[in-house]
Formats: C-alpha cells, sequence, structure tokens
C-alpha cells in the first residue's frame, strides 16, 4: 500500500511538472518599454539603441547608459553561468583599470538577484549592468544573431560601433584594435 501512494505521489508531481513546463514555454511575459535617454546628436544605429536604455546596475540602481557617452566604450555582454565569459573578466578588469580613455561595461544576461550575488562575490573594476533577456535582443541590434555568450562590442568615441567580437576575447587584437581607435 506504501508503494502505491508513492508512486501516485510521484505521479501527480510529475504530472504537475509537465504542466509547469508546458505553461513556462508557452507563457511570454511582455517586457516592459524601454526607458529613454538622451543620446547625443550623430548616435545612430544599435549604439542609439544602446545608449537610450535604463538598466539596474549589479546594486538593483537604475543607471542611464547614455551616461556611457562620449569616449570609447567597450559593452561586454555576459552571464554568470558562461565559463569563457566569467574568464575573461579578470582582464577586462584590469583594461578598464589601465586605459583610463576606455570605458568598460558588462551587460549581464540574467536575473538581477544573480548578477548582484556575482557582483558581491566578485571584484569587478567596471559597472555590470542587468540586461535579463533584454540583453540578449539588445546583442542581436549588434549583430549577435545566434545570441552567443560571451560577446563584445567596441563603440568609439563618435557613437559608432567598431568592431564586434564573437566568444571569449583575445587581449592581443583588442589593444590592438584600441590602439587604431
Amino acid at each position: 500500500m506504501k508503494k502505491n501512494k508513492l508512486a501516485l505521489y510521484g505521479l501527480v508531481a510529475v504530472i504537475f511538472g509537465a504542466i509547469g513546463a508546458w505553461y513556462g514555454t508557452r507563457h511570454k511575459a511582455e517586457a516592459p518599454p524601454p526607458i529613454t535617454a538622451t543620446v547625443a546628436p550623430g548616435v545612430t544605429g544599435p549604439a542609439k539603441t544602446l545608449f537610450s536604455q535604463r538598466m539596474l546596475n549589479d546594486k538593483g540602481v537604475e543607471q542611464a547608459l547614455a551616461q556611457h557617452q562620449g569616449k570609447p566604450l567597450l559593452v561586454n555582454f555576459w552571464a554568470p553561468w558562461c565559463a569563457p565569459c566569467v574568464e575573461e573578466m579578470p582582464e577586462l578588469s584590469q583594461l578598464a583599470g589601465e586605459n583610463k580613455k576606455l570605458q568598460v561595461i558588462g551587460i549581464g544576461i540574467d536575473s538581477q538577484a544573480n548578477i548582484a550575488e556575482f557582483g558581491q562575490r566578485f571584484k569587478i573594476a567596471y559597472p555590470l549592468y542587468v540586461g535579463g533577456i533584454g540583453g540578449s535582443e539588445l546583442s542581436r541590434t549588434f549583430g549577435n544573431t545566434q545570441g552567443g555568450l560571451p560577446f563584445t562590442v567596441l563603440i568609439g568615441a563618435d557613437g559608432q560601433v567598431k568592431k564586434t567580437y564573437l566568444g571569449r576575447l583575445k587581449f592581443d587584437q583588442l589593444r590592438s584594435d584600441l590602439a587604431s581607435m
């Protein structure tokens, strides 16, 4: 009799799990409309889309990405669960610390809670923002059609995209690209 009850409970759990999975794959939560910010004249295309965004940082404070206009910007799309993303972060921190003419930012493709926990655990020397699923869509506007991570975008002080990098950064190449700007 005990085995029958356990089997019945297991079956009920599996049914509820299947219903939850089915509902989760079909239910699309509507994303809130992006909050606009002042974008410098002359900035167009995907950089204009980036600079018009406001996102929470890893401390939970909403920030306008427009604050990063006017000097070269390296935007790194990453996730805490992405091993190559996490592996390149110490080198990105070093680059951010040694190159005062360059602003580095990270846009995390994860929840605010996970990015906050990551930010507390690891000391990253550049701002981390919570992009969530919207961050994946934002990376697609820069040409990341497959949504692969890490994905990094180099934007000039003029607001124009200079180069994109899919996969773990090759820092010798990045430094060469920065020197030619």
